[in-house]
């Protein structure tokens, strides 16, 4: 059995060592590194409200009405008046019955997709989805089955398959914005066929949350699917700029997720005034109509034909995509090398991830910078 270092070793031999970066300052459009002032386009901050005043305001105010933390489980004593308002405030805009506030978008998958469906029913998922998808799917006992990115072909042939055989439960899982290419799904073909063959869809919005459709709620209300969608799961961790997730659904699945997804029963509540601050968040979303505008114009910059701020560089090479992130680094930029197990092998790349904080002088100099490597 290697040892830890030989593990370690063999990661770096094939250029996948990953080691943590501090920065010197809090996050931003522009950072601080080993002393150096770098633009950050490594982070998910797509409406640039990691540092917005009214959000530090409402931390502030949550701090002083209900304290540092929850100390217990949301079914012990940890629910609190934040807590509630948040999850209704959110259904409200999500069009949704109800809403379940969860510590992560990682705890969010791994309670909500075994509470769902278990041994004997059935999951298929985009063979893009997110590890935490994965993880909630081979958690749950559920036979799960893979159909390649954005196939709805081969989806309405697995549908069909299992149908024909099993009148269990099918679960479609996959992402709106797939959060390494920047990629939709075609989610008016997949809710027509999770329709047709009375499969559950749920869709992470992780990446469309904040960005897209008219008041930011995600990819289903932009093509207007919102009331199709059974499972909507998001972060409050991306276009939010805090930390923690959500699912928000009917009524009766929620109180059945209360019961049954346990992360959620067995973990101390997010803090209050993390939900409080939340909520003046979601307002700043559904208001923010100019936000998206100016992130609009700044992927635009950078990448026309783009709709979502994630601006990948396939480079394939894990070391070539490494080599590139160092050079632009020293030319005043962080963008990532994103490499396997994180993408497939072979296609590792530079992410680029605009916000609406980025200045659009910034943003044509990495372009060029980009244009010169």
């Amino acid at each position: 059995m290697p040892s830890p270092q030989e593990e370690l070793d063999e990661l770096a031999s094939h250029g996948l060592l990953r080691t943590l970066k501090p920065l010197d300052s809090a996050s931003g459009p522009q950072v601080i590194r080993d002393g150096r002032p770098l633009w950050n386009f490594a982070s998910n901050d797509y409406l640039g409200l990691a540092n917005d005043p009214r959000l530090v305001r409402a931390f502030q105010e949550g701090l002083s009405l209900f304290g540092a933390g929850a100390a217990a489980s949301r079914l012990i004593t940890g629910t609190l008046p934040p807590h509630d308002r948040f999850e209704q405030q959110l259904a409200a805009a999500k069009r949704s019955e109800s809403a379940l506030l969860f510590s992560s978008g990682f705890a969010t998958a791994l309670g909500t997709i075994p509470a769902i469906v278990g041994k004997g029913d059935h999951i298929i998922l985009d063979k893009l989805s997110h590890a935490s998808l994965i993880d909630g799917a081979k958690l749950s006992g559920a036979t799960i089955r893979v159909f390649p990115h954005n196939n709805v072909e081969r989806l309405a042939e697995l549908l069909e398959s299992i149908r024909a055989k099993s009148s269990r439960r099918i679960l479609i899982l996959t992402e709106s914005v797939f959060s390494m290419d920047g990629d939709l799904c075609p989610l008016r073909e997949i809710v027509s066929l999770k329709d047709k063959h009375d499969a559950l869809l749920l869709l992470d919005e992780a990446h469309g949350f904040g960005v897209l459709g008219p008041t930011g709620m995600g990819l289903g209300e932009a093509l207007g699917l919102q009331d199709h969608i059974d499972f909507h799961m998001g972060t409050l961790s991306k276009a939010a700029g805090l930390s923690g997730a959500y699912i928000t659904c009917s009524a009766i699945w929620r109180d059945l997720l209360i019961n049954r997804a346990r992360s959620f029963i067995y973990s101390t509540a997010p803090p209050p005034a993390l939900a409080h601050a939340a909520s003046t968040a979601l307002d700043i979303i559904v208001a923010g109509t100019e936000l998206r505008s100016r992130l609009q114009e700044n992927i635009r910059l950078i990448a026309p034909d783009a709709t979502t701020p994630i601006i990948p560089r396939v480079l394939g090479d894990n070391n070539s995509a490494l080599n590139a992130s160092i050079r632009l680094a020293e030319k005043g930029f962080i963008v990532p090398a994103i490499r396997y197990p994180t993408v497939p092998r072979g296609t590792a790349r530079l992410r680029i991830s605009l916000s609406a904080a980025h200045q659009a002088d910034t943003v044509r100099d990495l372009g060029e910078k980009l244009a010169e490597l």
